[in-house]
């Protein structure tokens, strides 16, 4: 039996469409118009190509296009693209991003919800496993620093070691970490944006985790993966771990508005290097 092509589970990459998404988001991230050689400098499209999908989008009313100065800013018409969108529930619409990690990573996948009172609350998990897997209950809560996510979050406030260590000494854990093990692991959560949490938190559970944050770099949802101890290589778990940030990475961008490249930039100076003069440093 022949698949359709709703059924195909590797589509073939529709070139002209992808360029023309890539376009929209560059746009969407600058913050003044810009003309066709700059957009696609900053997309790798090349000017012929770039100049015919921006004409199209202008026609759609998805771009809009100054005649005069020869420059192209984001148009009113992809609001009318988001409408459908605009006060949905934030766990509704990362939703089937967790079902995709869960899928590929075979792990419960989790959202968190940071509070203002230094607490994380379950909102959400996905688990697409159909043998042996691990569970948690809705509205479980947790102190902010402890575990994968504490980590990561740990690393986002950047405290005095002094102040972290008053905060670890407060967290209780099923086998604990040295404060020295953990505050390593803080600044490597720093520089990598994601943290490990394996068998201390909750004994057996080994734990990826990484941190959505708004355009103000605060702290708003947290993303676990979990699975039990050993079903997972160590190769799989750091897998899960970069797939994980990059998840937040793009859902802080669409539903906070933090700008592309920004949290790369920030992750390179931690790790002493220098930003790049990319798509983040440019704006």
């Amino acid at each position: 039996m022949s698949a359709s092509p709703d059924q195909d589970l590797s589509p073939k990459i529709v070139g002209a469409v992808a360029n023309a998404v890539s376009i929209l988001r560059s746009l969407a991230q600058m913050s003044e118009p810009a003309g066709v050689a700059v957009i696609a400098r900053d997309t790798g499209v090349s000017v012929s190509t770039c100049f015919n999908i921006l004409r199209t989008l202008s026609t759609e009313r998805l771009v809009d296009f100054d005649a005069e100065a020869k420059t192209y800013r984001i148009g009113l018409g992809v609001l009318e693209l988001s409408l459908p969108l605009l006060g949905a529930n934030q766990a509704d619409l990362i939703r089937p991003e967790l079902a995709r990690l869960s899928g590929e990573h075979k792990s419960l996948l989790c959202l968190w919800q940071v509070t203002d009172s230094e607490r994380i609350v379950l909102v959400d998990r996905v688990s697409t496993a159909k043998t042996v897997r691990v569970d948690m209950s809705d509205g479980s809560r947790l102190p902010t620093f402890v575990g994968a996510v504490g980590r990561c979050y740990a690393a986002l406030r950047n405290l005095p070691r002094e102040e972290l260590k008053l905060r670890f000494d407060a967290l209780q854990w099923q086998a604990p970490p040295s404060f020295e093990d953990y505050a390593a692991d803080v600044e490597k959560a720093r520089r990598d944006g994601y943290a490990f949490d394996l068998g201390q938190l909750f004994k057996g559970l080994e734990i990826a985790a990484a941190l959505v944050t708004d355009a103000e770099g605060r702290p708003r949802l947290g993303i676990s993966g979990i699975s039990i101890a050993g079903q997972l290589c160590r190769e799989d778990i750091e897998r899960l771990g970069i797939d994980l940030r990059d998840s937040a990475d793009w859902i802080s961008e669409a539903l906070f508005g933090v700008s592309r490249g920004v949290r790369q930039s920030e992750r390179r100076l931690a790790g002493g290097r220098a930003a790049p003069h990319g798509r983040g440093g440019q704006r």
